[in-house]
């Protein structure tokens, strides 16, 4: 079983993969903690073919559970997974969840990956992830919808959650999928 998890900045992959790691005994791959480096040095940005070569080491085996929208590495993960997971929530859904996760994290200034923290100060910028929630949340859903539509993804057993009440369920419906 290898599981991708998909979704908007903010759309809760982590917390999703965290639970799918721990429910369905798999091993979690955090692609944020491979590409994040320190001082907020983007890998993907630097040095894609290392980021890639990493992604696909972190993925080498039969039972994971890879949480991150890096298109950039979809051709390493996809054609491996056996299911893929969207998170597809309301927009509303989202905004509420990743600004209480912004603010939670720029106030206590929990170490992140590699050292790195977030700032408060941080939270409006460009790139900061609930400008890039609001931004890109239209053109993600597109982009999610025409790539699983390509015929070299068929083979993924996908689960598209449109709303939050249907996350708590993500595992069982996984493992029915398997026994299917």
């Amino acid at each position: 079983m290898r599981v991708v998890i998909v979704g908007t900045a903010g759309a809760g992959k982590t917390t999703l993969a965290r639970r799918l790691a721990r429910e369905l005994d798999l091993r979690h791959v955090e692609l944020d903690a491979i590409n994040w480096q320190p001082g907020w040095r983007a890998l993907y940005e630097e040095d894609l073919p290392e980021f890639s070569r990493r992604v696909a080491e972190a993925t080498a085996g039969e039972r994971w559970v890879c949480d991150g929208a890096y298109g950039r590495v979809r051709g390493v993960l996809w054609p491996r997974a056996t299911h893929l997971v969207w998170l597809d929530l309301p927009r509303g859904a989202i905004m509420r969840q990743v600004i209480v996760r912004s603010l939670f994290r720029g106030l206590s200034r929990k170490p992140l990956f590699n050292g790195n923290r977030e700032d408060l100060r941080q939270m409006f910028e460009p790139d900061s992830p609930v400008r890039t929630a609001w931004t890109h949340f239209h053109r993600n859903r597109a982009r999610y919808e025409a790539a699983l539509a390509q015929p070299e993804h068929a083979h993924l057993s996908v689960l598209r959650i449109t709303r939050q009440r249907d996350v708590a369920g993500v595992a069982a419906r996984i493992r029915g999928s398997c026994a299917a």
